[in-house]
């Protein structure tokens, strides 16, 4: 009679401890940092957005020309990121464009209690576009995505589903978002690849999300689109991003891959400059 309890009370330890890991996967510590616009040079605006689901999501708005781009943070990261975001912003700038940018929510200063890693985030953005067109229609003839990781997720989603984004750049798209959860699990928590197939159904309970297929979106983006991937991403294979790109590339004669030598949304850090004259080109030609 003792072994049934011992193994009831192992298992019963092993779904807390599932449980748990997916809690926590869907509520990543919040990345708040301490440098402005201000910093680059550029005056701006604190701001906040209201989504179509009723959250307030904290973010800047920096006029500055006549095209805005928005750059989209990754999972665990924020407006404030140094590795992509602080970069990003600034080299937008300097072109000329005017920049939008906000927290996801769950992250940064938003509200939110939960990620979902792509599927409400896309709430997010297209409520972010309404901002603008509410608030600042001349900044908002031609509007670019620039995102990274989950923000690439949802750069690709948005270009399907709302018209007025005019063209994106995806930097590290995860596109099987089960393989980028389970190899998550690895790299953020340095857990066995294995576990991701019961945490997975935790992530779900608590975050409310629904299945994102990626690879269905290779069938619906037909705007100007730039992928780029990194042979030494850990999260996300290239030959991930190369198969949604040749799937994408039968309807859209505007999209374009690059695969560097980097690891995951660490091109524009490991090759400035090649990251910085790929993406000027791009937006050049399709905001410009």
């Amino acid at each position: 009679m003792v072994w049934p309890i011992v193994l009831i009370f192992i298992l019963l330890l092993f779904l807390g401890f599932v449980a748990f890991v997916g809690y926590k996967m869907v509520k990543p510590p919040r990345f708040v940092g301490d440098w402005t616009p201000k910093d680059l040079g550029y005056d701006y605006e604190e701001i906040t957005i209201e989504t179509r689901d009723g959250l307030k999501l904290s973010g800047w708005w920096i006029p500055n020309g006549e095209g805005t781009v928005i750059p989209l943070h990754g999972y665990t990261r924020s407006r404030w990121d140094e590795v992509y975001m602080k970069q990003t912003i600034e080299f937008l700038l300097k072109e000329g464009y005017s920049v939008l940018v906000f927290d996801f929510r769950a992250h940064g200063r938003s509200d939110g209690k939960y990620t979902t890693v792509g599927e409400k985030e896309l709430i997010d953005i297209l409520s972010a576009v309404d901002w603008l067109k509410k608030n600042h229609p001349e900044k908002a003839g031609k509007i670019g995505l620039v995102g990274f990781s989950m923000g690439a997720v949802v750069t690709i989603m948005a270009l399907a589903e709302d018209e007025r984004v005019t063209c994106g750049v995806a930097d590290s798209p995860p596109i099987y978002l089960d393989k980028t959860g389970a190899r998550g699990l690895k790299y953020f928590a340095n857990l066995p690849e294995w576990l991701y197939i019961f945490v997975k159904p935790f992530t779900k309970l608590f975050s409310g999300a629904k299945e994102l297929n990626m690879l269905e979106y290779a069938d619906k983006v037909r705007k100007p689109l730039l992928l780029i991937a990194g042979e030494k991403d850990p999260l996300v294979k290239p030959n991930e991003v190369r198969e949604f790109y040749e799937r994408n590339k039968q309807i859209n004669p505007n999209v374009e891959l690059w695969i560097t030598d980097a690891p995951h949304v660490r091109t524009l850090k490991l090759h400035p400059e090649e990251w910085k004259e790929k993406v000027r080109e791009f937006l050049e030609k399709w905001l410009k």
